[in-house]
């Protein structure tokens, strides 16, 4: 990309978020016809491998080329590219283009019918890439109690669309994939879920509380969580890894990636603020300084950094525990030495309607509306929780429930979360609008991951233009598992 200086606001303003169609796949070993140049544009490896965290930390999983995070994989908008996957595993794997609007056949995922990668084989695709900006891969897997599979696995990595025109302007483009490693099965979950903005609905907190309260009185356990015992930045716990060297005055783009199976994350700079230029890869209508990004599992920030407090700092989580276990990069200004500062952040609330339309008018009503009510079943299938979309979890057998869409129709998807979770919304093969959320309406932001809060709603809409399954569930991979998925149908 281009790089030039003190123009980023022009990330801003209206974004066309194009849809882009795949021109094939093949499943199995069997290899479709070659490219115009005889050899794949990409290839990628799963198999694995050791993620050196620390000198000292060494861990064994599953990696994409022998390394974590996956290469980054930049694709030009509307440009073809032929990718090779193959898997050095023992078990079948799904290799998800996350946030992309490909053909079912392709996107990776097996509810919607992706043929499975099979051990030992490998899978030749190309798709035309888009929408542009920010995205993606990953495995796509319900490993339930499985914690060397799936998303625990390190099996993440970033892919950067270069679209037709880049207004953008910056000194350094820097990619962040925040992850976990050493996962484990916990019943005294903690993760932060009093940052995010908006009222809560009481009807559904006394709907949740009192389920809880019952499940309890029955003598039930609290339902499993999993925690972690390290944390890195690149796959470096935080001191182990390169710094982040910049220069006095420059603006550095930072693109930060929750790779996450689960967690929410934060993260801070002290002495800096960061104006969020693109939410998922899309630009939003009204970039912001803030001073703390939150991301929930799966979702991406684009954000420039101006760089004006010259010294050695820490960015890092907001979660001492975390940072101090390694979720955290030194960033170090030319000249300087000496340890890592970390200061707290001021007070702050997540609120994705700071980055949306100002003064919005009233979303135009949709063709159709879906609603969904979210409820837990604690501990109801072998002590995990079981989730429910209008009481009744997804069936992987039956691959049900199933909502049947028209295809050119715009649709309203209706969330009331009755659970004191927080959950980051997915949707396949699509991007939506959150046109309300917390009790007001929103306009212009659009996004393929979304943070439901605790007791709160939420109103996504989209057009459903991508024909035959797209999969929607919860980007925490203990959630899916569990029943949060459903799948939507356009015809």
């Amino acid at each position: 990309m281009a790089v030039g200086r003190r123009d980023f606001l022009k990330w801003g303003g209206t974004a066309a978020i194009a849809a882009a169609g795949g021109l094939g796949a093949a499943a199995g070993c069997s290899r479709p016809p070659s490219p115009p140049s005889g050899k794949p544009d990409h290839t990628l490896r799963i198999g694995t491998g050791m993620v050196e965290l620390a000198p000292d930390r060494v861990v064994s999983t599953t990696i994409y080329n022998g390394q974590f995070p996956g290469p980054l994989l930049r694709f030009k908008e509307g440009q073809t590219t032929w990718v090779d996957v193959h898997n050095d595993t023992d078990t079948s794997e799904q290799l998800h283009w996350h946030g992309q609007h490909l053909p079912a056949e392709v996107d990776g995922a097996a509810e919607e019918g992706t043929p499975y990668i099979p051990a030992h084989g490998m899978r030749r695709i190309s798709f035309v890439p888009g929408p542009p900006g920010f995205r993606f891969y990953h495995t796509h897997l319900v490993p339930r109690a499985d914690l060397a599979r799936g998303q625990y696995s390190g099996q993440v990595g970033p892919v950067y669309i270069e679209p037709k025109q880049n207004p953008g302007a910056y000194d350094q483009e820097i990619f962040l994939t925040l992850k976990e490693f050493q996962p484990a099965f916990s019943t005294q979950g903690d993760m932060a879920a009093d940052f995010l903005a908006g009222d809560q609905d009481q009807d559904l907190r006394a709907m949740g509380q009192s389920a809880m309260a019952a499940s309890l009185a029955h003598g039930m356990p609290h339902g499993y969580e999993v925690g972690y015992d390290a944390f890195a930045i690149n796959g470096r716990m935080l001191g182990h890894g390169e710094p982040i060297r910049v220069q006095t005055g420059q603006q550095v783009l930072l693109h930060v990636l929750n790779g996450s199976a689960g967690e929410n994350r934060s993260l801070a700079l002290p002495g800096h603020t960061f104006t969020v230029v693109a939410l998922d890869g899309n630009p939003v209508p009204h970039p912001m300084p803030v001073p703390v990004l939150w991301l929930g599992a799966a979702e991406r920030i684009s954000a420039i950094v101006q760089m004006s407090n010259p010294g050695v700092w820490v960015l890092g989580d907001l979660a001492d525990s975390d940072r101090q276990n390694g979720m955290g990069i030194v960033v170090e200004y030319a000249g300087r030495g000496g340890d890592p500062q970390w200061a707290p952040a001021p007070p702050f609330k997540w609120d994705y309607r700071l980055f949306a339309t100002p003064d919005p008018a009233p979303p135009r009503p949709p063709d159709h509306s879906i609603d969904m009510l979210i409820e837990k079943r604690n501990a109801a299938d072998n002590g995990f929780n079981v989730w429910t979309l209008n009481a009744k979890p997804f069936d992987m057998d039956t691959n049900r429930p199933v909502y049947d869409l028209q295809l050119g129709r715009r649709y309203r998807i209706r969330l009331r979360n009755a659970t004191d979770d927080i959950h980051p919304i997915h949707l396949h093969r699509h991007t939506f609008e959150i046109t309300h959320v917390a009790g007001t309406p929103s306009a212009g932001l659009h996004k393929d991951v979304a943070m439901l809060g605790g007791y709160q709603t939420m109103d996504i809409d989209f057009l459903a233009d991508q024909p035959g399954l797209s999969l929607f569930h919860c980007h925490q991979q203990l959630h899916m598992d569990y029943g949060f998925m459903a799948l939507l149908h356009a015809s």
